[in-house]
């Protein structure tokens, strides 16, 4: 049952994720918004909603573990598989936005801090309050660094329709954070009939599941060749991921972080982190780094199990 029910949430994320890139498009179309900065704004944050709801939920119960696992293991998968993914499908990656110069930064950033605060064992509210606020300056930056040509096509602009693209992107995120949901549960189920730890769990199974929305997103992305949307969405969900869902989770109750017991999965995490910065600043958007960020979330899992 599970397994039915794991393949048909693939299929709600799959059909969310076309509302999705349609409407957003549209959007970025008719207020001359780049594609990158709705990728990392309205499509990082409704990415981000399943890994919100898990955090927040599990911290709620009192399972940090799961709360933080849960992001770490997120970031691993939105650059390593997630990033991989495009890099191979796409036909042509070209980004109109120096993303090394802008945007490199705010991927590695939130990480680095987030280990600065976890050197006393803990996420606070405070520490919560801080990655909110780190979060808003991110968004801040976004509006003031969008730059893109005006568009005069009138004719574009008269057939946008507000209400009918609200209502197709609430269809698409509920079927995407719905659909990850269901089958986060349905991995969650046969992880525990074997019998494995919370941590395993929530950097595996649940930030798989929890990262299905932006590989989904993505795929179709560079299928259209929006690589700078695509992108946008993986940057902005990790920076979303650590603020937000770290933020909200460690203001509900504070979390647990034990950087000497999960070393190892934690520096996986940079280490991913800082090839994305490497690869931005020498614009390796071709297959060969596709291969190599998927070789190194094959190593992460093999050196886990």
């Amino acid at each position: 049952m599970d397994i039915l029910i794991f393949i048909v949430s693939m299929g709600a994320l799959i059909y969310g994720a076309d509302f999705i890139i349609d409407e957003s498009e549209k959007i970025a179309t008719h207020f001359n918004i780049s594609s990158f900065i709705i990728g990392a704004t309205l499509i990082a944050l409704g990415t981000s909603l399943p890994e919100m709801a898990v955090s927040m939920s599990a911290a709620a119960k009192g399972s940090g573990d799961i709360a933080v696992a849960n992001v770490i293991g997120s970031t691993i998968f939105n650059i390593a598989l997630v990033l991989g993914v495009v890099f191979l499908i796409a036909k042509n990656i070209n980004p109109h936005r120096d993303l090394f110069a802008k945007d490199s930064a705010w991927s590695l950033f939130p990480i680095l801090i987030f280990i600065l605060m976890g050197i006393d064992g803990k996420l606070s509210a405070f520490d919560g309050v801080i990655f909110l606020i780190i979060m808003a300056a991110y968004l801040l930056f976004l509006i003031q660094s969008n730059q893109i040509d005006e568009n005069d096509d009138e004719e574009d602009k008269e057939k946008f329709a507000w209400t009918k693209t609200i209502v197709l992107l609430l269809i698409g995120f509920v079927f995407v954070v719905g659909g990850a949901n269901f089958a986060i549960e349905a991995a969650g189920n046969i992880a525990r009939e074997f019998g494995v730890s919370e941590w395993f769990i929530g950097l595996f199974l649940v930030a798989f599941g929890t990262s299905l929305p932006e590989l989904t997103v993505a795929i179709k992305a560079a299928r259209a060749n929006n690589a700078d949307m695509a992108i946008g969405a993986i940057i902005g969900s990790n920076v979303a991921n650590f603020t937000m869902v770290l933020g909200l989770s460690s203001i509900i109750t504070p979390l647990n972080v034990d950087l000497n017991a999960y070393f190892f999965d934690i520096s996986a995490a940079v280490i991913v982190t800082i090839m994305l910065v490497f690869i931005t600043a020498n614009k390796l958007y071709n297959k060969s780094a596709g291969i190599v960020l998927l070789s190194v979330l094959a190593l992460v899992i093999a050196n886990s199990f």
